[in-house]
């Protein structure tokens, strides 16, 4: 799949390297240099997918993506030089759909872009609603529902709960929801999405967690029948 790229990365030899990679790919791609212009070109653009730099001058990545989170469902991958746990589930917790953690190859880079893009495209192409309970995902729209308030996930989100509502109450494997993506990754968009579709996130009742297996979405009516 071909996608209009924002790449965002103050280090102007690293991307250069990046647009080579990704251009050879067949995307077409917009490069910034700092916090400003991403948001600035993010919005002018309408890009597909942002590779977000952590560390950039004047805005940076972190506070980039909580904005454009804010307004728009556009796929983010963080780049960061920070190795502390925290600061990597902080981009997640944000919205980003993905992180690496530099040194990185470009080769996974240019892979892990293709995976967010497949996900994506995999979910355009059903035009199936899945119900589970009042929990409502409507694939070809791209929503999320419970009763009949809207609830605003990220496309990684998205994704995650459409794989769970489309099998209610099998178990999932966190590589079976996101092969490519670290387990801590998987746990932290299951977080966010508990606060978004439970009604007391420390106590779920519709997405559950299996012991050493994985996670499900159960119908919590049918839980406690």
């Amino acid at each position: 799949m071909c996608a209009h790229i924002l790449v965002a990365e103050d280090n102007r030899r690293q991307a250069e390297l990046l647009g080579n990679y990704l251009r050879s790919e067949g995307h077409r791609l917009v490069v910034v240099h700092d916090g400003q212009q991403a948001l600035a070109a993010a919005r002018r653009q309408r890009p597909d997918l942002v590779v977000l730099d952590v560390m950039m001058p004047g805005l940076d990545g972190l506070n980039v993506c909580r904005i454009l989170r804010r307004e728009s469902s556009v796929l983010v991958l963080m780049l960061t030089a920070r190795s502390a746990e925290e600061d990597l589930l902080l981009g997640l917790d944000l919205g980003a759909d993905d992180y690496l953690t530099k040194p990185y190859s470009p080769r996974e880079l240019v892979a892990r872009v293709r995976t967010l893009l497949r996900r994506v495209d995999r979910v355009r192409g059903d035009d199936t609603v899945l119900h589970v309970g009042d929990l409502t995902v409507d694939l070809s729209r791209r929503t999320v529902a419970v009763g009949e308030s809207r609830v605003a996930c990220t496309p990684a989100e998205f994704a995650i709960l459409a794989m769970l509502a489309g099998q209610p109450d099998r178990v999932f494997s966190r590589k079976q929801l996101d092969r490519d993506a670290a387990d801590r990754a998987v746990d932290t968009h299951v977080l966010n999405l508990r606060r978004k579709i439970e009604s007391d996130p420390r106590h779920p009742r519709r997405l559950l967690s299996v012991y050493g297996l994985g996670y499900k979405l159960t119908d919590p009516l049918h839980e406690s029948s």
